[in-house]
Formats: structure tokens, sequence, C-alpha cells
């Protein structure tokens, strides 16, 4: 493949500024398409007792992926299945309870009408989102929901840009307003992101980190500094609870602390209450 010799070095930022400017008003177009179909789809994936499975190929399977992944996280149980691998075993996945979110976006794609066919036989509902609502995909969906777009970014008007985005921010918007109308709460995101940020703030509680028992590193106030250093290694611990030698292990008072910087050597001793 050839550089092109017409394309500047000045040219790049404008192609990037008409690519954001075709994008933007393909959603906005959209926008101004939402209608009454779209309240029906969140009401039937409200409903829906079993999953919302979402289904697509190619770079509408890309899309789908993420949109299984936003209502999953989002209150919604939801799972992607690869169009092509839908008609190779994977539709055993499917059940009657649940709900199909099909992309394609001609709607066209044999595969997804072979997963429609399927579908429609074993009485699950199946919501499509294509760019051609006379497509065959989009005729025989229960709901069909309109992501059509005057061009694509690619100068070629071939690789799905526009159309992509446009059917992504769709996704988001069904699982935002499924969120919405759940009443889905910090607290919930968090139930489904343990490993993250969020997650560790909100469910991570002292009980869960602590030491306790055996693992806790404790000298009477009487014991030798080396005793203590070696107490505070064999428990790999930088301190040790200094308690009354007066009282049994587990009904003491707390005395001081005693702990040593690794930096620098240095030891410090720290006056406590008595603690039952």
């Amino acid at each position: 493949m050839e550089p092109n010799p017409a394309f500047a070095e000045g040219d790049i930022l404008a192609s990037a500024h008409r690519s954001f400017a075709i994008e933007i008003q393909a959603l906005q177009a959209l926008d101004t398409r939402l209608n009454g179909t779209f309240e029906d789809a969140v009401a039937m994936i409200l409903a829906c007792q079993g999953r919302v499975v979402v289904t697509g190929i190619g770079k509408s399977g890309h899309i789908g992926r993420k949109i299984a992944a936003t209502l999953a996280s989002t209150g919604t149980p939801a799972f992607f299945m690869h169009g092509a691998e839908a008609i190779h075993g994977d539709l055993g996945m499917l059940t009657q309870q649940d709900i199909v979110l099909a992309l394609s976006y001609s709607g066209e794609a044999r595969e997804l009408i072979t997963v429609l066919t399927i579908t429609k036989r074993m009485g699950a509902r199946l919501i499509s989102i294509t760019g051609n609502p006379d497509s065959e995909l989009a005729r025989n969906a229960d709901l069909h929901l309109d992501a059509h777009v005057a061009q694509e970014a690619c100068p070629l008007n071939l690789a799905p840009t526009a159309s992509t985005t446009a059917a992504l921010v769709l996704g988001d918007a069904l699982a935002v307003a499924c969120l919405e109308a759940r009443g889905f709460s910090r607290e919930d995101f968090a139930r489904s992101h343990p490993g993250g940020a969020l997650g560790r703030r909100l469910l991570t509680f002292v009980r869960d980190v602590m030491r306790k028992g055996d693992a806790l590193p404790i000298v009477h106030a009487h014991t030798p500094i080396p005793e203590a250093l070696e107490e505070m290694s064999v428990k790999g611990m930088g301190m040790t609870i200094v308690v009354d030698a007066e009282k049994n292990r587990w009904a003491y008072s707390l005395t001081a602390t005693f702990a040593v910087s690794s930096s620098n050597r240095e030891t410090s001793a720290h006056s406590r209450w008595p603690m039952a």
C-alpha cells in the first residue's frame, strides 16, 4: 500500500475533526428519532425473567459485546453470544425467558436471520438494532431500533465508524435507562465490581483485612527488646502490641504499641489508654 501523496501533515487534524463532526451529527440525528419504541424496549428488558442475550458478527459483534458488558455491570443480567457461534451450538444458551438483542447494520446478516428464526420458534423475544428498517431482521423483530446514519466517518463510506458509534450509544442508552428505572445504586455497582476502586472502598471492611488471634504480635511490658523484635519478625509486622503482664493473653489492657521503622532502624513507643 502506497502512502497518499495528497495527504499532508496538516491534514491529520482536519481528518480527525471531520470524523468527530460526522459522528456527532449521526448521534444528533439518532436522538431526534428516539420514540415510544425505545420506551417499549426498555419496558421489555425490565420485565424480562431471563437474560438479555446480545448477538452480532463483525464490528456489530464487537459493539454488542461491549453493550452486554455494560448491561450486566449495571443491573441487567446479560451476556454476549457470537452470531456465528450461535448457529453452531451456542443457541443452546438461549431460553424462552430471554430477550435477544441483535445488532446488524444491514439487518440482513445470514447468521442473525438464523438466530431470529430459532428465537421466534422457541418463543423468546427479539429486539433488533439495524440501520435498515426494511431489512428482514428489522421487520421480523418484536421491536426495532433504528440506528441509521447518513454517512460513515470513513471517507470511502465503507468502514463501520459512525454506524458502530450510533449502535454503541443506543445500547448505552438502553442500559442507563434500565439502570435508572431499577434504582441501581453505587452499592449495587460496587457489588458487581469488587475488584475496582469503588468496590474495594464500599465492600471492604476492617474485619476483612484486620489481623486477629495468633496472627497478632503481642508482648508484655517486661519483654526484652530483642524478644519483641523477634515477635514482630515472626508475625511479619513492623509493630507489636504491648499488654499488661498481670492479665492473661485474651483478657488484657492495651498499654502501648512498639514499632520499628525499617527505613531508618528507629524505634518508637506510643502509650495507649487501657482497653478491656
